[in-house]
């Protein structure tokens, strides 16, 4: 189980800067195809609220996947008194 958090933890590294790749080509492709005027300062709008939220969520993945790499999660306490 361990080596399968490891794995998980690089596949989560790799996956958080893709995601951001494929959402700003995403958008530059919505953008480019929408009609000129409102349309595409609508479209201009909503894409960037996207990616200003999915940034902070795709650096807590690679944080995550990072910890589960280095192996801070091979052993998870089970009661509370294990923390101490």
């Amino acid at each position: 189980m361990s080596g399968l958090k490891k794995i998980l933890g690089l596949l989560w590294m790799l996956l958080a800067p893709v995601i951001i790749l494929f959402l700003f080509m995403q958008a530059i492709d919505k953008i480019a195809g929408a009609a000129e005027g409102i349309a595409r300062t609508n479209t201009t709008l909503q894409w960037s609220i996207i990616i200003l939220i999915f940034i902070p969520i795709c650096a807590g993945l690679a944080i995550f996947g990072f910890y589960a790499w280095k192996g801070e999660y091979d052993h998870l306490p089970e009661s509370s008194a294990d923390l101490e």
